[in-house]
């Protein structure tokens, strides 16, 4: 077969869940082409600042502003207008994917951005003959209108709550399968947590807290170190910056009450979350499906309006996580946590919703649904 998966850089989720079916669709079946393609590359240098870093800035400094567009935009018939009205105006990106898309002759296209789907629907409508197969990825907990199209053929989602708010909308509860959010390989094996805390300085008798700041070091993760030094209790962190350099300096440099180590960018996330004993970071649809496939419960800071609000209550509603809405709250609930029953509760709770076989059960969804298993 020829596997086209299709994603859009907006955030660094979207382009992790890719990667992993990438390695999926490959490790399933080694003689299959698998072309993995990020529509952005598409884009003009001008575009590509406004969609790709755009929604980093929005997110960051505007959250209300995002939460607003997310709401508006939560409507099957609004978004049906919006992508009749994006297929009559000429693009340039458009047409750069679809000669992409045609000199690769894909037998079926994995999306893990809902942004293909306009393309997708396009040529489904004015192209004779076979189409390709369209399998599209939710990488949230709850499926915006955005997600939805009359060209996918397959709908793989992260929960039967989602599921069932895609069947209200409209979608053949047939045509949904509920695999969980796509995380990498890694994430479904068992880490030595000794030799884990060896390698970075770590101590064996302190339960760890791990802040994270996202691929991009986005959140409050400045505050929240601050306000770990008013915290009780005895506890390590060890804190990741991500990309920002600024930040990592920043934070590398200042006095901590508690044993801290502080990391850049890290390639090697299934590790420090096995050696995690709580993880402190944004509710982002792959960062939750990561922690959850390692069986780790989260505390959720302020999520931002929107689908990190939604992940977030998902996650509030089956136990697996704990938030506050204000970060001087932190150092009180982190003392209530810290060796207690609840963290435990927490941990089985994030174990029993983890689906660290996410991936391969969408490749496999696949190819059973286009008959080539």
């Amino acid at each position: 077969m020829r596997i086209l998966i299709a994603t859009c850089t907006a955030g660094a989720g979207h382009n992790a869940a890719a990667a992993a079916l990438d390695e999926a669709w490959r490790a399933l079946r080694p003689a299959d082409a698998v072309d993995r393609v990020d529509l952005s590359k598409f884009f003009s240098p001008l575009h590509k600042k406004i969609y790709s870093d755009g929604y980093v800035k929005i997110v960051e400094r505007a959250p209300e502003l995002w939460g607003m567009f997310f709401n508006k935009t939560d409507n099957a018939k609004f978004v049906q207008r919006l992508n009749k009205w994006a297929r009559a105006i000429p693009s340039p990106s458009r047409k750069k994917f679809e000669a992409h898309l045609k000199a690769f002759k894909p037998d079926a296209v994995l999306c893990s951005h809902f942004l293909p789907n306009e393309l997708l629907g396009l040529l489904r409508k004015k192209e004779k003959g076979p189409q390709p197969f369209v399998c599209t990825v939710v990488t949230d907990f709850e499926a915006h209108a955005l997600w939805m199209d009359p060209c996918v053929d397959l709908y793989c989602v992260a929960a039967d709550e989602t599921k069932a708010r895609l069947v209200a909308r409209g979608v053949a509860a047939e045509s949904i399968a509920v695999t969980g959010i796509p995380v990498a390989a890694r994430f479904s094996s068992k880490p030595d947590v000794k030799a884990v805390r060896k390698n970075y300085g770590l101590r064996d008798d302190l339960p760890l807290l791990l802040v994270l700041g996202g691929g991009f070091g986005m959140g409050p993760v400045a505050e929240i170190m601050s306000v770990l030094n008013n915290a009780p209790g005895q506890f390590q962190t060890l804190v990741v910056a991500g990309r920002n350099e600024k930040l990592r300096s920043k934070l590398a440099t200042q006095d901590h009450k508690h044993p801290t180590h502080v990391l850049g960018f890290s390639s090697n996330m299934h590790e420090l979350m096995a050696a995690a004993d709580l993880i402190i970071t944004k509710p982002g649809g792959l960062t939750t499906s990561e922690a959850l496939a390692m069986g780790k419960p989260l505390f959720i800071l302020n999520p931002i309006p929107g689908q990190e609000a939604a992940n977030s209550d998902f996650l509030l509603e089956r136990g697996a996580a704990a938030k506050a809405n204000r970060v001087e709250d932190l150092p009180f609930r982190i003392g209530q946590l810290i060796g207690a029953k609840k963290l435990s509760e927490m941990a089985k709770a994030a174990k029993a919703l983890g689906r660290p076989r996410a991936a391969q059960a969408i490749c496999e969804e696949v190819l059973r649904r286009t008959g080539s298993q």
